[in-house]
């Protein structure tokens, strides 16, 4: 499991294949194709060249909120927002082989989805993003704390994956509140300096955290 998930958009440099592609020549190797309001067959067809392109660089694709897509293109797995089937249905579609992660705002959300067999968890929104619509609740870094304290009480050992609103001053406390790495999308592209951005990311996810420090 990466600990770097770059999630697309669009903004004025790039569109969202554009950005996925110069997030892949950066050495990003996870990538969720994100494609919000669009018509079905517009997101299949971005989705088969995102495929391609993930195929030049070694690196996994997940789609975004369409399992049914996720299996056509064979991307490596599919993410599951909270107005989205649960995980069992979408294993269903996808068969065991297949990463499925799901969207969480509560431990409660978290138990369920580790209970659902999902292969890791995106717990946010971290601080508020204008990258998504119908925002939960924020979390913060207490928030972090406080679920992922309850999850090591309850042997809840799926990765957690840090999302929303998140800089890079961010990550060393994120780290060592106990999440298994980050999601990124903005903090990417909206960079000046892609390539730099994307090592010192690296740098500090891959590095081992000094807990006492970071609570």
């Amino acid at each position: 499991m990466d600990k770097l998930h770059f999630i697309t958009q669009e903004n004025e440099r790039f569109t969202h294949l554009g950005g996925m592609e110069e997030a892949l020549k950066n050495g990003i190797r996870w990538v969720q194709l994100r494609i919000k309001d669009k018509p079905v067959d517009e997101i299949e067809a971005q989705a088969w060249k995102a495929r391609e392109l993930c195929d030049k660089y070694n690196a996994r694709l997940i789609i975004n909120d369409h399992p049914a897509i996720a299996n056509y293109v064979k991307a490596d797995g599919v993410h599951l927002g909270k107005e989205d089937m649960p995980v069992s249905s979408a294993r269903k579609i996808l068969g065991k082989s297949k990463i499925i992660g799901a969207t969480a705002n509560t431990l409660e959300d978290i138990v369920a989805h580790a209970k659902d067999g999902a292969d890791y968890i995106g717990l946010g929104p971290f601080r508020f993003t204008t990258t998504k619509q119908k925002l939960s609740p924020t979390l913060g870094l207490d928030g972090y704390r406080r679920i992922l304290a309850k999850c090591n009480e309850f042997g809840i050992t799926t990765p957690v994956i840090a999302i929303g609103g998140i800089t890079i001053t961010d990550i060393p406390a994120l780290a060592g509140a106990g999440v298994h790495g980050i999601a990124a999308s903005g903090m990417i592209i909206n960079a000046g300096n892609i390539s730099h951005i994307t090592q010192t990311i690296y740098d500090i996810v891959k590095q081992p955290i000094d807990y006492a420090n970071h609570r």
